[in-house]
């Protein structure tokens, strides 16, 4: 069913998603200041994700990135950011849409963004044929699960 009026929910993601685009592009051009550092977790389902075969592969859903003490080649644009980051000692680029982005933390200062996912094929498996599609959906999305940062800090 077409919805007509106001998108604000997709008004609020766009200027989150302004929001980190300004953050990352001061960390690109100052670095991070003080005890600043994040932790971005995206989903590499997306298409617009640029990653190695052999993460795309250990990563097949989503993955979990620490921009903190090393990072390199930290650029931004429109649509999303690069960074090239070390796994295992092996530099690896990646490239990361805004819109495949779940979440956005900066434990220094307890900050943190959680982006709602839009998975249709989700949501059309859960709710089978009889739901008509036409009434709101009451009860929160289930089966995320809570990871506690608390055990990377120092």
């Amino acid at each position: 069913m077409a919805r007509s009026g106001i998108d604000y929910g997709g008004m609020m993601r766009s200027a989150l998603q302004g929001m980190i685009a300004d953050i990352l592009e001061r960390v690109a051009e100052h670095g991070l200041p003080g005890d600043h550092h994040f932790f971005i977790t995206f989903d590499t389902r997306d298409e617009g994700v640029e990653m190695a075969d052999w993460l795309r592969e250990r990563y097949p859903e989503e993955m979990t990135i620490v921009i903190q003490h090393w990072f390199d080649n930290l650029t931004v644009d429109d649509e999303g950011f690069g960074v090239t980051l070390n796994f295992g000692n092996s530099p690896e680029p990646l490239r990361i849409p805004f819109d495949a982005l779940r979440t956005f933390v900066d434990p220094s200062v307890e900050f943190g963004l959680r982006f709602e996912t839009q998975d249709i094929d989700d949501d059309a498996d859960d709710e089978g044929d009889e739901s008509g599609g036409d009434s709101p959906d009451d009860t929160p999305p289930g089966g995320g699960e809570v990871v506690q940062l608390d055990r990377w800090r120092k």
